[in-house]
């Protein structure tokens, strides 16, 4: 049977545990020597999971913290925060 995780903080960190595997394993390739394109591969893994982490973090965030400060009136306080990590990536 699949592992399920329950909530949000612990589907998070089980997305990182599979970014962290896939990241071990890119490692061993190239300490290896690995054909290129199959590093590559298993890189665009890790990506893929960090990703994927990222979605779920914004998720929790805009449903947790920039709901309870549009409440308390906070509403361009929380954009601002919000888009300030945008823009650094």
């Amino acid at each position: 049977m699949a592992y399920r995780p329950k909530n949000k903080k612990e589907r998070t960190l089980h997305r990182l545990k599979i970014a962290r595997g896939h990241l071990d394993k890119v490692i061993r390739m190239v300490e290896d020597g690995d054909y290129c394109i199959d590093v590559l591969h298993q890189s665009q893994a890790v990506q893929k999971a960090i990703k994927e982490t990222d979605h779920l973090i914004l998720e929790n965030h805009l449903n947790t913290c920039v709901a309870r400060s549009i409440t308390n009136g906070r509403k361009s306080e929380a954009i601002n925060e919000i888009m300030q990590v945008f823009k650094k990536s």
